[in-house]
């Protein structure tokens, strides 16, 4: 299992937060998504699993690569590709103070 170092917050929706980290080992940059609630459901894990298991197999160019599936203690991580974006809400919230 790849640990990471959680950098910064990018955005935080209904069910996950999604954060800006570190690889620890080479300190490549990484997107880490983690479930909100401490302690998920088998359902919510469950939907997570195949959450990854679709985007994982999305091998395009211009789709987001995923690094992995782990446990991040009680939950669950899918380790992404960083490519430096932005998220939406920053955006929004950019282009509303111009």
């Amino acid at each position: 299992m790849d640990s990471f170092k959680i950098n910064v917050k990018l955005c935080e929706t209904a069910n996950s937060v999604i954060y800006r980290a570190l690889w620890e080992s080479n300190g490549q940059p990484i997107i880490v998504k983690i479930l909100k609630e401490d302690y998920p459901t088998p359902d919510r894990l469950y939907r997570y699993k195949q959450e990854y298991e679709i985007t994982h197999s999305l091998n395009y160019s211009g789709v987001i690569k995923t690094y992995g599936l782990q446990r991040y203690q009680n939950s669950l991580a899918i380790l992404l590709e960083d490519f430096g974006g932005e998220s939406l809400q920053r955006l929004r919230i950019k282009h509303q103070l111009n």
